[in-house]
């Protein structure tokens, strides 16, 4: 435990980093308003926030910078998370109250204003689905219990799965079921198909097709194992300007990882639920172990289907991003449960 002169000195130390991205004194954190020590009792807390691993001593420097563990323990315990001003609360009205009509563009504005707002790295994952339509459905009986059941979409991407026939259901009710898919259907999103199922022609089914509930079922087992997903990233020079990154290799360690989609695509889908905050060598990603990654999850209907994150220096602004990840978090969840109702 620290005591309530270390969590001040430390968290004075860090905000002062993260604003000069230089290693900081004593005398200059006694100069604050907020810290009525003396710079030789602050020399004291700083070596004893060493010797704990709060704080690290670069070089021959008088000044001291944030350990991994000491970020950690800001994060968790001293950050005060801000509040967005004026021009950034503008700025994601504007965008939510705009008429987008289409999911994939949402999720590229998310990611330039995150990058904007913030002069980090953004990176939002959402599924494929978003923007895949059905062109048509098939459903082939290939014995008297057992059928393949296919669908193409619009990018020319086949799904198909064996599925065993209801045996109440005759091949003429399957048919007639693919003709009314198909004509009622063809053009919708994926991700609506469900919704426009259940909700608006599922009482025309009922009266046109036999046994329909079950052959619904049938297709919504190809619709649930088709989700792949898709990666956004925007503002990469961003944190090329930053002075951690001077040092080529980790410039191109970060560059060879944004080339190398899928393990964005695996880091970005494998975060919990809410806000996450990894630091340094808590990311499971080699080339990051000198950033930290935030991360905020998006939902639909109450189902987790996407993530949104901001990649940057261990010297991030841990308040305004995770404050900044909640609002567009639970607003992009919003957006969509009105849209895919």
């Amino acid at each position: 435990m620290l005591s309530d002169r270390q969590r001040l000195i430390l968290s004075a130390i860090v905000d002062d980093y993260i604003r000069s991205a230089e290693p900081v004194g004593s005398r200059s954190i006694s100069k604050r308003e907020d810290v009525s020590f003396s710079p030789a009792t602050i020399r004291n807390e700083m070596s004893d926030l060493e010797d704990m691993g709060f704080l690290e001593q670069p070089h021959t420097s008088a000044g001291r910078i944030p350990s991994h563990k000491g970020y950690r323990y800001y994060v968790d315990h001293l950050v005060d998370l801000a509040r967005m001003n004026n021009m950034e609360s503008r700025e994601l009205k504007r965008f939510f109250t705009a008429q987008i009509q289409q999911t994939e563009k949402v999720m590229q504005q998310v990611a330039v204003i995150l990058s904007n707002i913030t002069n980090y790295t953004s990176i939002a994952l959402g599924p494929e689905m978003f923007h895949t339509t059905l062109k048509h459905l098939q459903l082939v009986p290939i014995s008297d219990d057992a059928a393949v059941v296919i669908i193409v979409t619009n990018t020319g991407q086949v799904e198909n799965r064996m599925v065993s026939i209801p045996k109440d259901v005759p091949v003429s009710e399957i048919e007639r079921f693919v003709n009314f898919f198909n004509a009622k259907l063809t053009g919708v999103p994926l991700l609506r198909m469900k919704s426009k199922l259940y909700n608006e022609i599922g009482d025309e089914l009922s009266r046109h097709v036999a046994g329909y509930e079950e052959l619904i079922r049938l297709v919504e087992g190809v619709l649930d194992e088709n989700k792949e997903e898709k990666l956004y990233t925007s503002g990469m020079t961003h944190m090329l300007a930053q002075p951690e990154f001077k040092d080529v290799e980790k410039v191109k360690s970060l560059l060879e990882l944004f080339d190398e989609s899928r393990t964005l695509v695996r880091l970005l889908s494998s975060q919990r639920e809410g806000i996450q905050v990894q630091i340094g060598a808590e990311n499971n990603v080699e080339a990051i172990h000198n950033c930290s990654l935030i991360t905020a999850t998006y939902s639909l209907n109450g189902m987790h289907i996407g993530t949104i994150g901001i990649l940057g220096p261990t010297r991030m602004e841990y308040a305004k991003v995770i404050n900044l990840l909640q609002y567009l978090s639970d607003d992009i969840s919003d957006i969509l449960s009105r849209w895919y109702k």
